[in-house]
């Protein structure tokens, strides 16, 4: 196995003291704050003194079988809101409406897994009855920005020949834009119903939860012709887990503490391009 730890800084002494509770052959420089410390002793006491020591040292950490490409896997899929994006698109629209506690209260819970999804996002889209359809533009304007790493992650994996889906319990006004502007091959996510320019509190059809985020990323990988195990899937709430679990590495970036204890990786610290520093080039 090879270690790799990385942070926005990682001074090299103190990635040695924690790379050294591993035993490494070497430790190596992959980039200006990432090492991928070679051929480490592994077992789950290690693996538990690393995650304390590098999470006191405000470092990511990653155990990687030797020899993993990028170019092993053929898909990355992603979630949208504070994923690849750095805000929950319909907390922000509630904002619009002089809503948002009350509307990121029943966010949060849903995310931390404490209420279903579909009804989580049946009671937050009813507050939004009435809403002009323009608060849209205003938050994808004034609000929507792009989580750090995101660009340098898509074009080192775009460069990598792989595929892109974004794949969101959000909204199609957003996953089409993120689309267009960022160059991906498929997204999915829910519709809101708009008449005569207002929200109507409804969403079209049937709504994006976990079970379809994970049937998704199941859709598009049988069009690629490729196994679930050839896909990254990236995400921070609950309702990524089952698209997580089917994928052959799952990551959680930023994510709540029931999504990070079972992903295979979780970046905590660094940005989504920290995913191109687990794989040798």
């Amino acid at each position: 196995m090879n270690l790799i730890l990385q942070g926005l800084t990682a001074p090299r002494h103190i990635v040695e003291q924690i790379a050294g509770l591993a035993r490494p052959r070497a430790i190596v420089a992959i980039g200006d704050h990432a090492y991928r410390c070679v051929d480490v002793s592994y077992n789950d006491e290690v693996k538990s003194q690393i995650d304390m020591a590098a999470w006191a040292a405000k470092l990511d950490y990653a155990f990687m079988d030797r020899g993993r490409v990028l170019s092993d896997f053929k898909l990355v899929a992603m979630d949208m809101d504070s994923t690849l994006i750095t805000i929950e698109c319909i907390d922000e629209i509630a904002d619009m409406q002089g809503l948002k506690p009350q509307v990121a209260e029943i966010t949060e819970a849903a995310m931390r897994g404490e209420i279903e999804f579909k009804e989580s996002l049946t009671r937050r889209v009813a507050l939004l009855k009435g809403l002009d359809a323009s608060a849209l533009q205003r938050v994808y304007d004034e609000r929507l920005a792009l989580s750090l790493g995101a660009e340098k992650m898509l074009a080192g994996i775009q460069a990598a020949g792989m595929k892109t889906l974004l794949v969101s319990g959000g909204f199609t006004f957003f996953t089409d834009r993120m689309k267009q502007r960022l160059n991906l091959d498929y997204t999915h996510s829910n519709q809101l119903e708009i008449v005569d320019g207002k929200l109507t509190g409804q969403v079209i059809g049937g709504i994006v939860d976990g079970e379809g985020k994970k049937a998704t990323v199941e859709r598009v990988c049988k069009e690629l012709n490729i196994s679930p195990q050839q896909a990254i899937v990236m995400g921070d709430g609950a309702n990524d887990l089952q698209m997580m679990r089917i994928a052959g590495l799952s990551v959680a970036f930023r994510a709540k503490p029931v999504v990070r204890q079972q992903a295979n990786i979780a970046l905590n610290f660094v940005g989504l391009d920290g995913v191109l520093n687990l794989f040798h080039s």
